[in-house]
């Protein structure tokens, strides 16, 4: 517990710390978030908001990582996942403030991205982790199916489908973070129920990174983490559920997160197919914001469900 609890000050402490320098330093390099025309229209006020402020989130993550935890192949495997996606946002968050467009990096190009991630951690886990098997434990029955050769690619799914489901709750202030600093408590406690200590000491540090980041990124946020912290932070919530051989439970764990990607697709489905929206706006958070809630309150709303179902998810081992 200490360890746990020294990992997160750390952590806390590296993005309190970087955080004042390099807001001004993104206020002047004008990296600045490009606000969708299509979006709420309360929206439009935060475009210029310095944006990428993933970089000193995911250092605080990556500083105490390194200084509290024993260095093995879970650590370093789950340190390559969060560095992994941290590039493939970074480069899609720079291209969107170059271009000064909200069109980033191609879905092909971060989808292959995500594919070499995924085919690295494969091959390193399989030959250095003894407990590492294409095998998938299913909750509440207490059993495990041999998925075989079809465990790529059901890694590969929980890995993009984590990773754009933190990105797609990165759109309203503090929402993300405040939701992944939840998710990422209750897994602490999972990786300590399970025997991976060292993967609960990066879960902890997760925790004191996105808590020190709410300090500038509650409402009104004074930078936004961009895909440089939400696909990083997406791709580490993955990482220790593929890691800790609970893949199910990130679903349960991350209900809110399912829920946004979710929204989105079956908007997108509904409207191709019969031309109606099923939301006034996808994802989730804007169909309430719509719906005359203010933008804490859907933020301390869904914070309060990912508190519920982490309590579930803890409840299922």
């Amino acid at each position: 517990m200490e360890k746990l609890l020294t990992a997160g000050a750390i952590a806390a402490v590296v993005v309190l710390l970087l955080a004042p320098i390099c807001i001004p330093i993104l206020h002047r390099l004008k990296f600045g978030q490009s606000i969708r025309a299509e979006g709420p229209k309360s929206h439009q006020a935060k475009s210029g908001t310095p944006t990428m402020g993933g970089i000193f989130l995911i250092a605080g993550i990556v500083a105490a990582t390194l200084f509290v935890a024993e260095w093995n192949v879970e650590i370093f495997l789950a340190l390559f996942i969060l560095i992994g996606h941290f590039i493939l946002g970074f480069v899609d968050d720079y291209l969107k403030v170059v271009r000064k467009h909200n069109q980033g990096l191609l879905a092909r190009y971060k989808l292959a991205g995500q594919i070499l991630i995924v085919i690295i951690t494969t091959f390193v886990a399989s030959e250095l982790l003894i407990d590492f098997s294409p095998t998938i434990w299913l909750p509440v029955i207490n059993t495990t199916i041999d998925a075989g050769k079809l465990y790529l690619l059901f890694m590969l799914i929980v890995m993009v489908g984590a990773s754009n489901a933190v990105n797609l709750t990165d759109g309203l202030d503090g929402l993300a973070s405040g939701c992944m600093a939840i998710a990422a408590s209750c897994y602490a406690v999972i990786c300590l129920l399970t025997g991976h200590d060292e993967l609960a000491i990066f879960c902890a540090a997760t925790v004191g990174a996105c808590i020190g980041f709410l300090k500038f990124n509650f409402h009104p946020a004074k930078v936004f983490m961009g895909d440089t912290g939400s696909l990083a932070l997406g791709g580490a919530f993955a990482a220790v559920g593929i890691l800790s051989r609970t893949e199910i439970l990130l679903a349960v764990v991350g209900f809110v997160f399912v829920c946004e990607a979710l929204s989105v697709i079956l908007q997108v489905i509904s409207f191709q197919t019969t031309g109606k929206r099923i939301f006034r706006m996808s994802p989730l958070h804007h169909h309430f914001e719509l719906g005359g809630w203010s933008e804490v309150k859907v933020v301390f709303v869904f914070w309060t469900v990912g508190l519920i179902f982490g309590v579930i998810g803890l409840s299922l081992l």
